[in-house]
């Protein structure tokens, strides 16, 4: 199976369910969208739930690879630990800002996709208390509670308003919570940390 193709077909998936969401888009939707006949999507996929499923999967899969990539920086825990937060943020935000459609891709209570979610925030959750793990937390906060209490933070800021804009300060709130540090010194600027 080609990649590139497959990623075409997951692609026009992504384009027809921003527009008409998983129940209303079918097969003929992305292949119209692809520009190929339905029997060239079959070749790829097995149903339009399994391009779906597909979709979501990269998607995920996407975010971890960042969240991954922040976490094994040698940069300060803090700034790593605003780069694991930042990735399953962005994902949220990117996916509803693209279309209130695009939203099922991250609900959890989904037949669809709920089993990819729940393993994305596992991964997620393990992810973080290793970071928790390495930098050490304050007594009293082990470090599966400090991941717990970070992606909680997260989800909070899901709905709030300018959650691009609260996230550094909430993070460096947490790791001077959860490390007992101070996340910035006093005489050093704070720096910009990257946007989801």
């Amino acid at each position: 199976m080609g990649t590139d193709r497959l990623d075409e077909v997951l692609d026009a998936a992504y384009y027809c369910l921003t527009r008409y969401g998983v129940r209303r888009t079918t097969m003929d939707d992305i292949a119209t969208a692809m520009g190929v006949s339905r029997s060239a999507v079959y070749q790829y996929v097995r149903s339009k739930d399994d391009a779906f499923r597909r979709l979501a999967g990269r998607l995920h899969e996407q975010a971890l690879r960042r969240a991954r990539e922040a976490a094994a920086s040698d940069a300060p825990y803090p700034d790593r630990l605003h780069g694991v937060l930042a990735a399953k943020l962005g994902l949220v935000l990117q996916l509803a800002g693209d279309s209130p459609h695009a939203a099922e891709l991250i609900d959890e209570k989904t037949r669809l996709f709920g089993d990819i979610c729940t393993s994305f925030t596992a991964d997620l959750r393990s992810l973080l208390t290793g970071l928790f793990t390495e930098a050490g937390t304050v007594a009293g906060v082990g470090p599966a509670r400090a991941a717990d209490i970070c992606i909680a933070l997260v989800v909070g800021l899901e709905s709030a308003p300018d959650p691009r804009g609260l996230l550094p300060p909430a993070t460096d709130a947490l790791a001077t919570g959860l490390l007992g540090t101070d996340a910035r010194p006093d005489d050093s600027p704070h720096p910009p940390h990257s946007t989801p």
